[in-house]
């Protein structure tokens, strides 16, 4: 399966999405290939860092932030890799149009702020063209960096405006603010890995389940 975490909002969480979920199907067995799409870099500088500490399994990752090359690439290796997880830059770029493209599913994550809410419309559009020249993308919208509590009427808000972007499938496995998170991607890891925080192993596997349901 080729999975795009993409946005074209940046600071929305991408790359540690990305990262946990190449890592989550690695864990389980997966031949992974993680592409960095952003001109940053921040994905590979991860997998440097993991490789470094010879942490297992490893992760073959490449940085595409060039469209063009970006499909030549996935075009020519796609048969070796069971799982491929592409990290698209916050922004329009030809790396996520041609991301969209090739991928079989797109996340798109999104934080319970307005403007967070708003950008969808923006990814949304780049859907639509998407599907003009294949078919069978799935769009998913989650709600990532969400405020803790299952009450936060910011999270509520956020997820119910999700449905009047029709181009999406909200997924009702939120990805909540926790340190967990952040300390276990700066080393390369993911929190299934590392994090000693049982709710966040809880929702990224609900997260994991349910994009490879």
């Amino acid at each position: 399966m080729i999975v795009t975490v993409g946005n074209t909002k940046g600071g929305v969480g991408k790359t540690t999405l990305a990262l946990n979920i190449a890592i989550a199907r690695a864990l389980a067995g997966k031949e992974v290939w993680l592409i960095d799409g952003d001109r940053q870099g921040t994905a590979q500088t991860a997998i440097s860092i993991r490789a470094e500490a010879g942490q297992a399994p490893g992760i073959a990752c490449a940085t595409y932030p060039d469209g063009t090359t970006l499909r030549a690439q996935v075009q020519q290796q796609r048969d070796k890799y069971d799982d491929i997880i592409i990290d698209a830059g916050g922004r329009d770029s030809t790396a996520l149009r041609a991301a969209l493209v090739l991928s079989d599913v797109l996340v798109v994550p999104f934080q319970p702020r307005s403007y967070d809410v708003w950008a969808l419309n923006d990814i949304a559009a780049l859907v639509d063209e998407a599907r003009s020249v294949r078919d069978g993308l799935r769009a998913v919208a989650i709600l990532n960096c969400a405020d803790p509590g299952e009450t936060s009427v910011d999270n509520i808000e956020a997820a119910q405006a999700v449905s009047g972007v029709p181009q999406f499938e909200y997924l009702a496995t939120p990805i909540r603010r926790r340190k967990a998170f952040a300390n276990a991607a700066g080393q390369g890891m993911s929190v299934l890995e590392k994090s000693g925080d049982k709710k966040a192993t809880e929702e990224m596997s609900a997260l994991i389940a349910a994009l490879f349901k």
